[in-house]
């Protein structure tokens, strides 16, 4: 299981929302590429990057920001927001953009996931935002009558890296993860789920350990790390643990 920090960015700068609220926002740095090499240096193995503005205005506007994050560090970044048209795709690979996250478009556009998936097989990952459980979209302003488990049985046959699951009621609230939601978008595909939304602290970490045998990728974390309610060399340290316990049983029987 990865664990990923989140950078989101808002005007060139390093912030938080509450629920997705431009009215709660936290702003943690002004320095984007800092903040990136902060996480490499302390083990990140991905870096989760969102551009807020271009998930608000419906096109890229810190590509700058996410290009200078790009050649800072040597870990691979993905990149969410605003993703609206292939361009914008073929852009970011270009400059150097591991995977990209396609989210409102999937929903107003799946030609547009499709087109992306066989350009770029394994490189596109679907983000699905989901407020009790139904599909949100334009930076979470607008609920769809769609639910989560059926946007992904959608587009179960394409080659996708990844579907990053999002509960908007708990993200950027500890709260807790929803484990509960994350194991019924698992058990409804066999593209491997990274979850985001909530963690609170090594608990929640903890808690997901248990989902990885039924297709966790990761976990993403932002507002526990930049509070410091979780550190993340603990987190890496006990994924760490556990996957070498669990190669251990393996190797016994």
């Amino acid at each position: 299981m990865i664990v990923f920090p989140a950078i989101d960015l808002k005007d060139g700068q390093c912030v938080r929302l509450m629920q997705g609220d431009l009215e709660r926002m936290t702003v943690y740095g002004k320095n984007p590429v800092a903040m990136a090499r902060r996480w490499e240096r302390e083990g990140a193995e991905w870096l989760h990057v969102v551009d807020l503005d271009g998930a608000f205005s419906q096109g890229p506007k810190n590509r700058q920001a996410v290009r200078d994050i790009v050649q800072a560090v040597s870990i691979p970044v993905q990149v969410g927001g605003g993703i609206r048209r292939l361009q914008t795709v073929e852009d970011y690979l270009g400059l150097g953009v591991a995977r990209v996250i396609i989210g409102t478009a999937a929903l107003r556009d799946p030609e547009l996931l499709r087109m992306a998936c066989q350009r770029h097989p394994k490189r596109v990952a679907l983000g699905i935002d989901a407020r009790e459980g139904r599909v949100a979209i334009e930076g979470w302003q607008e609920t769809s009558g769609v639910q989560a488990v059926e946007l992904v049985q959608q587009f179960a046959h394409m080659p996708l890296a990844a579907i990053i699951y999002t509960d908007i009621a708990r993200d950027g609230m500890q709260a807790g993860v929803n484990i509960d939601a994350t194991r019924r978008l698992l058990e409804a595909t066999d593209i491997p789920v990274i979850a985001s939304g909530g963690v609170a602290g090594l608990a929640d970490i903890e808690s997901l350990l248990a989902l990885i045998p039924l297709g966790l990728m990761g976990v993403i974390t932002g507002k526990a790390i930049y509070s410091g309610a979780l550190q993340l060399k603990d987190a890496l340290a006990r994924v760490k643990a556990y996957v070498e316990r669990s190669a251990g049983e393996r190797g016994e029987s």
